[in-house]
């Protein structure tokens, strides 16, 4: 079983004492987001790999030492500030704390997300050139990939348009981010890839493969992984299943463009409702749950 910690909100960035709790424990229990009442329980021995998503790794910096399983990073780091991500540390605390968490773990477990990319009349084609560039410069030596994906349109995303502003992009706008995001990296031994990505950007040099591909599974734990993830319906994502311990609606970065937070609000009344000493992410076991042990 591959833990995937978590496309649905940050863990790693606030609930870094709960989630190390539960590894002393041995099991973590998640609800359904369709149907509440219905919990599966995580068994922590079936787990071969922990798959790490976060915008902050800065909180588990210290603790890696003390998980007993194989790790594996994606850390989003993007150029937008304090108007597109609120909550979000500085690029340069990030960028410090992707160089110390490689030298732990070693740049072969941690791949960067530049991602979303969206254009506006500030943050345009040339700002993210730049930015890139930048992020290649100082993260040579530390990571050897660098995955690049451009904004959906997401029902949070139309609801933040204000924000954003965000214009459509044109296939010169394309070209001129492949080719330079192509060289960028190139200079600085990083490899630029895709995954459920819908526009082929191979033509400029990027690589299209999954986040977690058979391949890649299989190398990081010597297990043959065959089903797809069932929570990624879209046909251009083939990544190998994995089990989403995670909350909607928990993440206080408050990004403009996130797809997992939709009500800000319940946001404030989740975190409330957060106990690290819980077997759940927010809330507690009730009496009318039913609760399944999740196979491996």
């Amino acid at each position: 079983m591959i833990l995937n910690v978590s496309g649905r909100t940050d863990i790693v960035a606030f609930y870094s004492t709960w989630f190390m709790n539960r590894l002393k424990t041995g099991f973590i229990d998640v609800r359904n987001p369709i149907y509440p009442k219905m919990v599966s329980r995580i068994m922590l021995q079936d787990v071969d790999l922990i798959f790490f998503c976060t915008k902050n790794p800065i909180p588990i910096l210290d603790k890696i030492k003390d998980i007993d399983k194989k790790v594996y990073f994606h850390i989003t780091l993007t150029p937008y500030k304090k108007d597109i991500e609120p909550n979000v540390p500085s690029k340069k605390e990030i960028i410090e704390a992707i160089r110390k968490l490689s030298n732990i773990i070693g740049k072969d477990n941690i791949v960067i997300r530049y991602d979303p990319i969206f254009i506006n009349s500030e943050y345009t084609v040339d700002y993210h050139i730049k930015a890139f560039d930048k992020i290649c410069e100082l993260l040579d030596g530390y990571v050897d990939k660098i995955l690049i994906h451009f904004i959906d349109d997401y029902k949070n995303v139309r609801k933040n348009y204000n924000g954003l502003k965000y214009m459509n992009i044109t296939e010169s706008d394309y070209e001129k981010i492949g080719l330079s995001f192509s060289n960028s990296a190139k200079k600085h031994n990083i490899v630029v890839h895709t995954c459920n990505e819908e526009r082929d950007l191979t033509k400029y040099g990027f690589v299209k493969d999954e986040c977690m591909s058979t391949i890649l599974a299989y190398k990081l734990t010597g297990r043959i992984y065959k089903k797809k993830w069932k929570a990624r319906k879209d046909l251009v994502c083939n990544c190998v299943e994995m089990v989403d311990i995670g909350v909607y609606n928990s993440c206080k970065h408050f990004c403009k463009y996130c797809y997992a937070n939709f009500d800000e609000k319940k946001v404030s009344e989740n975190y409330i409702n957060h106990n690290p000493n819980s077997s759940l992410l927010i809330g507690e076991l009730e009496s009318s749950d039913i609760i399944k042990v999740r196979k491996a």
